[in-house]
């Protein structure tokens, strides 16, 4: 499991309603692709970001399938619309099976 995951958002404080607003997003997060050797020869597991997904309030907004040629540190930026005051939450899943997860609040202005 990659314990030095860390997701990192940007979310506006407020928007006026029915404004789209950018949102950035990022995880740090080595990206092991299970092919490299440690020190000792051993592989390395497998450990990758393999879907990234954020909601407003319980709608998705995006949901992102990624391949193991994904970089380090995946990071996104995209568009949502905002009808209404709420919560972000966003959600990175790993192959290894962790999840790791973020919110963020949103207020209309």
């Amino acid at each position: 499991m990659a314990k030095d995951a860390k997701p990192r958002v940007k979310v506006p404080k407020s928007a006026a309603a029915g404004e789209v607003v950018t949102i950035k997003a990022l995880i740090s997060h080595n990206m092991e692709s299970g092919q490299r050797k440690d020190k000792d020869g051993n592989i390395i597991p497998r450990s990758i970001i393999n879907r990234f997904t954020c909601d407003l309030n319980g709608a998705n907004v995006v949901d992102v399938t990624l391949e193991p040629a994904i970089s380090t540190n995946p990071y996104f930026e995209f568009d949502a619309k905002v009808d209404a005051a709420g919560e972000f939450k966003f959600t990175w899943y790993d192959d290894d099976g962790s999840v790791y997860e973020d919110t963020k609040p949103i207020a209309i202005a």
